[in-house]
C-alpha cells in the first residue's frame, strides 16, 4: 500500500483516548527534569559526589535517546497496548531499583539506563500511536506532546521537594515507580481502547494484483539533518538555561527567591511554548516559525548581555527557554508536515539524538567556564552565537512538506 489506511469514524473518535494514554504515561517520565530535587539527599545519605550525580542525570538523557530510537524497531513484535504497558513496566522497574541503590553503580543502572530507555520506548511508542489517529491540527497535537515532560517536571518538583522532606528520598522514587506502574497500566488500555496502530495494515492480496508495493521507511535525507541542526542549536541554549537558571539568576544579583521562582515559571513557560509552536506550524511554514523562535532567543541573549540585572536576567533567560520551546514544538510538529504518520516514530527518535548531544555539549561547557571564571557571559554570548546560526540553518529548510 502506498500510504495507511483510512481510519474508520470509530477509530478518529478514539484519538482522546490515544492522547489521554501518551497524557498519562509521559507525565511522571517528565520528572526526569526534577532530579535535582534529588541531589541534596542523595549527597547526604549515599556520599556521591554533585558531579557523579550530574553523570546519573547525563547518562539518563542518553538512555532516553537510546530507548526512543530502539522502538521503531518493535512496532510489529507486538500491539501497541503491550509494548506501552511492557516499556513502563521497565521504566517503572528502573525507578524500583534506584529508590533500593547503596551507591552511584545501582544509581546508574536503575535510573540511567533502566528508567531512562524504558521512558525513552514508551514516548515514542504513544507519539507514534497518536500520529497513526490524528488527521488534522497534527503540529498542535504534537506540540502538546511533547510539553507533557515539562509539564510533569512542574508538577513533580514541589511533590519530590515535599515527599523528601517528608518521607526521604526513597519513598519519593518508590513513590514515582508506583504511579508509572499504575498510570503505565491505564495508558495501555486507553490505548487497546484508541485502536491506535504502530504501523500501518499490510498489503491485501488487490494490492498485489494491482502492483502496489508496502511503503517503504522514508529516507533521511538533507530535510531531517536541516531541521536536526536547528532543534540542536536551540536545545542548547534552551538545556543551558533550564539546567541552571537558578545560578544564572543568583550570579546576576538575584535573591534565592526570585531564582527559585523564576526557574519554576521558566518551565511552565516551555511547556506552554512547545504546544505554541507546534500549532504555529498549522498556520505558517516551519523555517519562519523556527526563525522567529531563534530570533526571540537573541533577543533574550542581547537583552541579558546589554542589561546586566537580575529582573533583565529573569527576563533574558525566559526568552532564551521560550525560544527553545518553540523550535522543540515546531520540531515535533514539522516531522509529522515533512513525514508520513508511519514513519513519525522513527524520525522523532532520531532527531532527539541532537536532544542529546545538545544536552551534554553548553550546558557541560557553561559549567566549565563559570567554574573558570565565576560568571555567565562567555556561555551567554555562545548561546547568542548558536541562535544566530539557528536562524540562518533554518531558513534552509524546505517551507512545504507532504501536505
Amino acid at each position: 500500500m502506498s500510504a495507511a489506511a483510512p481510519l474508520s469514524h470509530s477509530q478518529a473518535g478514539r484519538l482522546w483516548a490515544a492522547l489521554l494514554a501518551a497524557t498519562l504515561l509521559n507525565l511522571p517520565l517528565g520528572s526526569v527534569y526534577s532530579f535535582s530535587v534529588l541531589l541534596r539527599p542523595l549527597e547526604q545519605e549515599l556520599g556521591v559526589s554533585r558531579s557523579a550525580l550530574s553523570l546519573v542525570f547525563g547518562l539518563a538523557t542518553a538512555g532516553f535517546t537510546v530507548g526512543s530510537v530502539a522502538a521503531a524497531f518493535l512496532y510489529r513484535v507486538a500491539p501497541a497496548p503491550v509494548l506501552i504497558l511492557a516499556s513502563a513496566l521497565v521504566a517503572a522497574g528502573g525507578v524500583a531499583v534506584a529508590a533500593t541503590a547503596s551507591g552511584l553503580a545501582q544509581l546508574l543502572l536503575g535510573y540511567s539506563t533502566v528508567f531512562g530507555t524504558g521512558g525513552g520506548v514508551a514516548y515514542i511508542l504513544t507519539q507514534q500511536g497518536v500520529n497513526m489517529l490524528v488527521q488534522r491540527r497534527r503540529g498542535l497535537v504534537n506540540g502538546y506532546i511533547v510539553s507533557l515532560y515539562p509539564m510533569g517536571a512542574m508538577i513533580a518538583t514541589p511533590l519530590f521537594h515535599a515527599c523528601n522532606e517528608a518521607f526521604g528520598w526513597r519513598t519519593t522514587l518508590g513513590g514515582l515507580a508506583a504511579v508509572l506502574l499504575t498510570f503505565g497500566t491505564a495508558a495501555a488500555l486507553l490505548a487497546w481502547y484508541s485502536g491506535a496502530r504502530l504501523v500501518a495494515p499490510l498489503e491485501t492480496t488487490s494490492d498485489k494484483g494491482a502492483g502496489r508495493v508496502p511503503e517503504r521507511p522514508a529516507v533521511l535525507g538533507l530535510t531531517f539533518y536541516k531541521l536536526s541542526a536547528t532543534f540542536f542549536l536551540a536545545a542548547s541554549a534552551g538545556l543551558m538555561v533550564l539546567s541552571q537558571a537558578r545560578e544564572i539568576v543568583a550570579t546576576y544579583g538575584g535573591a534565592t527567591a526570585l531564582a527559585v521562582a523564576a526557574t519554576t515559571v521558566l518551565t511552565g513557560a516551555i511547556a506552554a511554548a512547545r504546544i505554541a509552536g507546534g500549532w504555529l506550524v498549522d498556520r505558517f511554514s516551519v523555517p519562519r516559525v523556527m526563525c522567529a523562535a531563534h530570533a526571540l532567543a537573541l533577543c533574550g541573549v542581547a537583552l541579558l548581555t546589554l542589561f546586566p540585572a537580575p529582573v533583565t536576567a529573569v527576563l533574558g533567560l525566559g526568552m532564551i527557554g521560550v525560544g527553545y520551546g518553540f523550535v522543540s514544538g515546531s520540531t515535533a510538529g514539522g516531522i509529522g508536515i515533512y513525514w508520513p504518520p508511519t514513519d513519525y516514530g522513527r524520525i522523532a527518535g532520531r532527531t532527539y539524538i541532537a536532544w542529546c548531544l545538545a544536552a551534554i555539549s553548553l550546558p557541560v561547557l557553561a559549567g566549565h567556564l563559570f567554574d573558570l571564571t565565576h560568571s555567565y557571559v562567555t556561555a551567554v554570548l555562545i548561546a547568542g552565537c548558536a541562535n544566530v546560526l539557528g536562524m540562518a540553518t533554518a531558513l534552509t529548510i524546505p517551507k512545504r512538506g507532504r501536505r
